[in-house]
């Protein structure tokens, strides 16, 4: 990335955390007190991704599956028996728990007791974007980690069964914008999903049985071959069909195109105000008039990351990101 489009996206990042008006996250915030926990957390990260590439999309799932229950504060951490908000159903599938603990672990070496797990969580998903080619940008911190986890928290996470409106919804409680959701539906850019997440989509998508109408003909036969009725439903596939292992734009260009792979990103299409979003991207206009992608994606993982912070005196610092101290 050229350094011109990197200054705009730390810009973009700035504005929007000084849009946000909380002042108690900011960038650059241990800076003094740990100047080591960015460079280390870039370090963890890049190491796992090398290690399992699909890891980038994994931090960066996880960081919007901890923001939506309790606010980003690290309550999906939290290991304590079943009641646990991992174990919840709406975060079926969500991992990189082990990335979080190295980091977290090699930063109380260095300087104990101040890096909080959700901190970690989000510079994590920032790092991982840009091991997968994708823009570059600054992570306002600050975050203290929840003493709540508890699965019954989690039960209204958006779902890929969700309708369009549901899924608005549920965006829009969390102060997210349809924009938001488009971008951060983008995030899908990277990574896999399971088979058991395309057998309602594939086969009992209407009724009598049958698949979701909104894939497109020439698609369906190679889903089909990919997740067989009846077969492993933990088969992984790319979500992003051609590009599941870079940050671009295609994504939006194969949800429009009814090559979506997820019903929830197909879901973009049913809303004129969500397809409109996604047109502006990637539809026929100018590309010399279209808004920036990386930049919009960046503002809105910025406004993600701090849905239900909690700074100052509200929460602690754990000193292993499972346990409550």
């Amino acid at each position: 990335m050229d350094r011109e489009l990197s200054w705009v996206l730390t810009l973009v990042a700035y504005c929007c955390l000084m849009g946000e008006g909380n002042a108690q996250l900011g960038v650059g915030f241990y800076r003094e007190t740990c100047p080591s926990a960015e460079p280390v957390v870039r370090s963890v990260v890049r190491n796992a991704v090398i290690s399992n590439p699909n890891t980038a999309a994994v931090l960066l799932r996880l960081h919007f599956h901890d923001c939506f229950v309790e606010g980003c504060d690290g309550s999906i951490l939290i290991e304590n028996g079943q009641s646990a908000e991992r174990n919840a159903f709406g975060h079926q599938g969500v991992g990189g728990f082990d990335v979080i603990e190295e980091a977290k672990q090699q930063l109380e070496a260095a300087c104990p007791g101040i890096v909080s797990c959700a901190d970690i969580v989000a510079l994590a998903a920032r790092d991982a974007v840009a091991t997968a080619n994708g823009p570059a940008y600054e992570v306002p911190t600050g975050r203290r980690d929840g003493r709540v986890s508890n699965v019954s928290l989690a039960a209204d996470m958006p779902d890929v069964g969700d309708s369009i409106q549901q899924l608005k919804s549920k965006f829009s409680e969390k102060g997210l914008s349809d924009g938001d959701l488009v971008l951060l539906s983008a995030a899908h850019t990277i990574g896999t999903t399971a088979c058991f997440f395309m057998t309602e989509r594939l086969y009992n998508s209407v009724p009598g049985g049958g698949s979701d109408r909104s894939i497109d003909p020439d698609f369906l036969p190679e889903l089909k071959s990919m997740c067989p009725q009846n077969g492993d439903v933990n088969m992984r596939i790319a979500i992003d069909h051609g590009s599941e292992r870079t940050f671009d734009d295609r994504i939006l260009r194969n949800i429009r195109s009814g090559w979506a792979v997820l019903e929830s990103d197909a879901k973009l299409n049913d809303d004129p105000a969500t397809r409109s979003v996604m047109e502006s991207y990637v539809g026929l206009f100018n590309p010399l008039f279209r808004p920036s992608f990386e930049a919009d994606f960046v503002e809105s993982m910025v406004k993600m990351g701090q849905i239900g912070v909690k700074t100052g005196s509200n929460g602690e610092i754990r000193r292993v990101c499972k346990s409550f101290n």
